[in-house]
């Protein structure tokens, strides 16, 4: 209905000179070169954030390494002295491929093996170019994955601290991948 009142889509504006157009696009290309400045250096302040947090990540890794070795001596330990309290007649050789597997189920070589990949992969990654903040992501979900196994597997206080350190780190990343294009 208003579309049909006289003059309802007449406008009045006269088309804008060339000395207003020149003045625009250059407010405009002042305003795109000192956007891209700022994130120019918002990225080398997230990158510099990104290298702290995966030394933090790594130095945690390398406590993991040093702790691992007492952790599988103490379930070994454990299992010794459960067996020990066992009145019943046990074949050694049977409860010897049991402590195996059991060892090796609770093994966590292969998430911190992977773990490392993935934080060189990261900063590999980080160091291109060209826009990667998509797989950055995607590579902080496969180290939060190993992290969480380790804890799963960890079985000892120690390395459940360090776990939940490793996990906060890893947080503070991917909150900071939520900046990155």
């Amino acid at each position: 209905m208003a579309v049909r009142l006289p003059d309802a889509l007449k406008s009045e504006k006269e088309a804008i000179g060339e000395e207003e157009t020149k003045a625009v696009l250059s407010l405009f290309k002042a305003t795109v070169e000192k956007v891209n400045q700022h994130r120019s250096k918002e990225g080398e302040a997230l990158e510099k954030d990104f290298v702290h947090r995966l030394t933090q990540l790594t130095e945690l890794l390398e406590e993991v390494k040093t702790l691992d070795p007492e952790r599988k001596a103490k379930v070994k330990e454990k299992l010794n002295a459960a067996l020990e309290q066992l009145e019943a007649d046990i074949d050694r050789n049977r409860f010897e491929q049991e402590l195996i597997y059991y060892l090796e189920k609770y093994d966590i070589t292969e998430e911190k093996v992977r773990l490392a990949n993935h934080i060189d992969y990261f900063k590999e990654i980080m160091g291109q170019q060209q826009p990667n903040g998509k797989k950055l992501g995607f590579i902080a979900q496969e180290m939060g994955r190993e992290i969480n196994t380790i804890g799963s597997k960890a079985n000892h206080a120690g390395l459940q601290k360090i776990v939940v350190q490793m996990k906060d780190e890893l947080e503070k990343v991917k909150e900071q991948l939520l900046n990155v294009l």
